[in-house]
């Protein structure tokens, strides 16, 4: 079943058209990765789906309904950015950020970051000074942020990288463990062919703009349908 969708949308900024006549159907409860080379319109896309940014033309789709005349959609949704803000704060507070705009009262609050912490395995750590975080804790306290409100939908623009492997495994593991415990769909936006081969469900191959594939897994690393899907898995950048 669809919890997203993606119609005819095309973006521009001044004469430089980003995205160009999108179609694309989120899942819900899969792990959807959106692939392809610097620049080609994945964190524009990402912030299209968080309602950061309009369009100028096409339709966004969220359960059924018209995102643009569905109000509070924000609420249900939530996009982990490359670098993360670290408020001066502690890691409870950090966490709590979401919880606090939204109105939650001091026991729901208290439960809910415990169990964001534990899921993204810093239990215990919510009286920590967030800004003395190793670079890895940091990125799983803010994924500890992204989910403590339990959204719907997890936007992640390129979450690894900036870690060194053993960092990026723990946060893979997280993601997947987002998804099984929490049902949460994920949209993740990268350009690490690996992976995206370890973690994901289906595949889009974004290209000067252009969606110009979407397959499963299996296919786009066996049977790909485009050669430049191809061609980019490869690291042949002939584009």
């Amino acid at each position: 079943m669809e919890l997203f969708r993606v119609e005819n949308v095309c973006m521009a900024f001044g004469k430089k058209d980003v995205l160009k006549n999108i179609n694309l159907g989120i899942r819900r409860g899969e792990i959807f990765a959106i692939i392809g080379p610097s620049g080609a319109g994945k964190t524009t896309l990402l912030r299209i789906l968080n309602l950061f940014e309009k369009p100028l033309c096409g339709n966004l789709i969220f359960n059924g309904l018209d995102a643009g005349k569905t109000g509070g959609l924000r609420r249900r949704m939530s996009m982990l950015f490359q670098t993360p803000v670290v408020f001066n704060a502690s890691v409870f507070d950090n966490v709590a950020y979401g919880l606090k705009v939204r109105g939650f009262d001091k026991r729901a609050i208290e439960k809910k970051v415990s169990e964001a912490l534990n899921t993204v395995g810093l239990p215990g750590m919510g009286k920590e000074k967030a800004r003395m975080l190793s670079g890895g804790e940091t990125q799983r306290m803010a994924f500890a942020r992204a989910i403590v409100y339990d959204p719907e939908i997890l936007l992640l623009d390129e979450p690894t990288s900036n870690l060194d492997p053993a960092n990026v495994a723990k946060i893979e593991e997280i993601i997947k463990r987002i998804r099984d415990e929490r049902g949460t769909t994920i949209l993740i936006a990268t350009h690490n062919i690996p992976q995206v081969r370890r973690i994901a469900d289906r595949v889009g191959v974004l290209l000067n703009g252009e969606l110009i594939e979407v397959n499963s897994i299996e296919g786009i690393f066996t049977e790909p349908e485009d050669e430049r899907s191809a061609a980019f898995i490869r690291g042949e950048m002939i584009y």
